[in-house]
């Protein structure tokens, strides 16, 4: 094994006599990421690291950069605790950088947690800033805003690393549990799935389809953007429910206007009834309050009613713009952005209530005597696993 990478993790540094649990859930978690790759896992006061061979480096990055609880990353190199050893790795890793094309600009930052080690941190930047100087003649020093950081961490050994690479944080996966996410064929609720994975929940989707008002191309596209999700998600399994006939006796005996909202409680009612039955202990959506009609406060109100579980709606501070950067950010908005409607599209009436009384929409809803077709909607239900 050839290529060490050290991996830094922010709020687990913070969870007290909790930090084992954490520590053990985000070992886990990686270790799942990396099965089938031969790999050493290793765990330090405050960092982990993972030695693989260089022909799965590549591999090894791509999983860490999707792994919730890590902070960021970066290949490093591991020399003992002597001065002569740190110069030559320092020379080495500044031809690496300039070899790159990173830059001509640097500083060095040191971290010695080895208070026993015969420099202190700011005798180690200086003497490393002269070297690198000194063979280099090209390369100057800029403290604020340097092309490139030669980062140094003064352990048990020297650990020496350059750029790092940003991943998600936040907490380790499934140390929140598992929540089901109802995913359409949009923009936002995949961003909606990939946030809420941060706060350690580890999730299922559910994706509603309506044949034939909605193409096999639809139901596709989501199963591509689950696919997308699962990279973050590992073991993400998407379930699929027929609504046509639910969506057919709404539109047929309730008032227009409440068609959305009815479709959307019902949506709401079946990701419940899923969720509980599957071991989920919340709902996530992409809603975010004010969007569109049907996500105002009173509307948000309604179609939470009808879930017993806790419905969580990561996105529901941000503006659009906020959402599509994010979405572009972890590769789901090309596949967001097809032209295949799903069945959140269909039947809209031209002028949507926007500020409903709950009790009255609930009593319409009560009036469809739909929980028949809601149960064969389930009965019905299919599923892939990613």
């Amino acid at each position: 094994m050839d290529t060490l990478f050290l991996i830094k993790y922010g709020e687990l540094a913070l969870k007290g006599l909790n930090r084992p649990y954490f520590e053990r859930l985000l070992g886990e978690d990686i270790r799942a990421r990396l099965k089938g790759i031969t790999h050493e896992l290793i765990l330090k006061w405050g960092r982990m690291y993972i030695r693989c061979n260089s022909s799965d480096a590549e591999r090894v990055s791509n999983a860490l950069s999707r792994t919730y609880g890590i902070v960021s990353f970066a290949r490093a190199v591991q020399v003992p605790l002597d001065m002569n050893a740190i110069e030559e790795a320092a020379i080495d890793m500044g031809r690496s950088f300039l070899g790159e094309g990173r830059g001509k600009t640097f500083k060095v930052e040191t971290r010695r947690l080895m208070k026993s080690f015969p420099l202190n941190s700011y005798e180690i930047s200086s003497r490393l800033g002269q070297i690198l100087i000194d063979n280099f003649s090209e390369l100057r020093v800029d403290v604020h805003n340097p092309d490139w950081v030669l980062n140094v961490e003064v352990r048990e050994s020297v650990y020496m690393y350059g750029p790092e690479i940003e991943a998600p944080g936040g907490l380790p996966l499934g140390s929140s549990g598992k929540g089901l996410l109802l995913l359409s064929g949009g923009i936002d609720s995949p961003v909606a799935g990939y946030l809420i994975g941060r706060r350690g929940l580890k999730l299922d989707a559910l994706h509603f389809y309506t044949p034939p008002f909605t193409s096999e191309m639809a139901l596709k596209k989501a199963e591509r953007i689950a696919c997308i999700l699962s990279s973050y998600h590992p073991g993400l399994t998407l379930y699929t429910v027929p609504f046509t006939e639910v969506q057919l006796e709404i539109r047929n005996k309730a008032p227009e206007k409440l068609h959305t909202l009815l479709f959307r409680g019902c949506m709401m009612k079946v990701g419940d009834m899923i969720a509980r039955d599957k071991g989920c202990n919340s709902l996530v959506t992409g809603e975010s309050l004010g969007q569109v009609a049907s996500q105002t406060v009173g509307s948000l109100h309604f179609t939470e009613s009808l879930a017993t579980l806790p419905v969580f709606r990561p996105l529901l501070g941000l503006n659009k713009d906020e959402i599509v950067s994010l979405a572009r950010k972890i590769g789901t908005f090309s596949e967001s952005i097809l032209p295949y409607e799903d069945c959140c599209t269909l039947f809209t009436p031209e002028h949507p209530l926007t500020r409903p009384d709950v009790e009255k929409v609930r009593s319409s809803f009560e009036l469809l005597n739909i929980e028949k077709l809601l149960e064969k909607a389930v009965v019905n239900m299919n599923s892939v696993s990613f």
